[in-house]
C-alpha cells in the first residue's frame, strides 16, 4: 500500500512557504520533505554536513493537511528527497506569488514517486508541476540541546542587526561569551592577506537578550553564510545554544489569525548525520 500526503495553502502562507524554500536553498542542494502527524518538515544540509536547517509547518498552518492512513497509524513514513534546483524555480519570484497565486496544493504519492505542486492563480489559471523524488531516509541532526551549558535567546531582529556590520564576503565570524559579556568579531586564518582587511568587533549588552545563560566561557567560530539565513524571518525568536552551536527560530506566521511556523537551524561542525 502506498503512502500519500496532501496539503493546501492559501494567501500569505504560500509566500511564507516559498521563503522557507529560499532559505533552505542557501544551505544545501537537496530538499527533504518529511510529512508527519505534527506537521510538514522541510529540511536541508550542506555538502560538508556542517550546517543543517529544518522548517516545521504545523497542520494549523495549512487550510487542509492530511496523511494517508498508513503513515498516520503505522511506523512507516514517506521518504522524499528532491533536488533543490527543481523546487526553487517554482517559488523564485515571491512578489509574483503574492500578487497572483491564491492557493497552492502539494501532494506526495509514493506509488508514483511524485510530488505534485499546483498553483491556483487569478483568472482561473492553474499551474501544475510534477516532480520526481528519490526515496531517502529522513534527515535529522543529532545533538542534545538540553546538555548545552550556554543558551542565548533574543529577537531575530537583533541577529539581523548583528550580522549587518560584517561584509557579505566575510566567511566566518567568532562569537565570544562569558557570564558578563557577548561579542562578535570577524575571523581570518593565518596569512598576510588579512593585514589588508578591516577588523570588526561588536559587543552586546546582556539586557538585549530575552534569556541569557552562560555556564562556560566560550569562543565559537562558524560560517556566517548559514547564520544569515535566519535573517529571512526577522519576526522570529532567535536562540543560540552552545555545544557546538544550534540556532532555533520560532516564527508566528498568520493564516488570517494565528498559525504557527517553526524553524530550526543547526550549524554543527561534523555533528549532522542522515538517520
Amino acid at each position: 500500500v502506498g503512502l500519500n500526503m496532501d496539503c493546501l495553502l492559501e494567501g500569505n502562507c504560500v509566500k511564507a512557504f516559498g521563503k522557507a524554500v529560499h532559505a533552505l536553498s542557501r544551505i544545501g542542494d537537496e530538499l527533504w520533505l518529511d510529512p508527519m502527524v505534527r506537521g510538514l518538515a522541510l529540511r536541508s544540509v550542506n555538502s560538508a554536513h556542517s550546517a543543517y536547517a529544518c522548517f516545521l509547518f504545523s497542520p494549523l498552518f495549512f487550510q487542509h493537511y492530511s496523511l494517508g492512513p498508513v503513515s498516520e497509524q503505522g511506523s512507516e513514513t514517506i521518504k522524499c528527497k528532491l533536488l533543490m534546483k527543481s523546487v526553487l524555480p517554482l517559488f523564485r519570484c515571491l512578489t509574483s506569488i503574492e500578487r497572483n497565486v491564491e492557493r497552492c496544493q502539494i501532494s506526495i504519492s509514493t506509488p508514483s514517486d511524485r510530488v505534485i505542486i499546483q498553483f491556483f492563480c487569478r483568472h482561473g489559471i492553474t499551474k501544475t508541476h510534477n516532480l520526481s523524488f528519490q526515496e531517502s531516509e529522513a534527515l535529522q541532526a543529532v545533538f542534545a540541546s538540553h546538555l548545552c551549558p550556554n543558551v542565548l535567546k533574543a529577537p531575530a531582529r537583533l541577529l539581523g542587526d548583528m550580522v549587518m556590520h560584517f561584509p557579505v564576503s566575510q566567511e566566518e565570524i567568532t562569537l565570544s561569551m562569558t557570564p558578563l559579556s557577548v561579542s562578535l568579531r570577524n575571523y581570518y586564518e593565518g596569512g598576510n592577506d588579512h593585514m589588508k582587511t578591516m577588523y570588526t568587533e561588536m559587543s552586546l549588552h546582556l539586557d538585549e537578550f530575552d534569556y541569557f545563560q552562560v555556564g562556560v566561557d566560550s569562543d565559537i567560530t562558524f560560517c556566517l553564510k548559514e547564520l544569515r539565513v535566519t535573517g529571512l524571518f526577522l519576526g522570529a525568536l532567535f536562540i543560540l545554544s552552545h555545544e557546538n552551536i544550534m540556532c532555533v527560530c520560532v516564527c508566528v506566521c498568520r493564516r488570517y489569525v494565528c498559525d504557527r511556523l517553526t524553524r530550526s537551524i543547526s550549524c554543527l561542525r561534523g555533528h549532522v548525520s542522515v538517520l
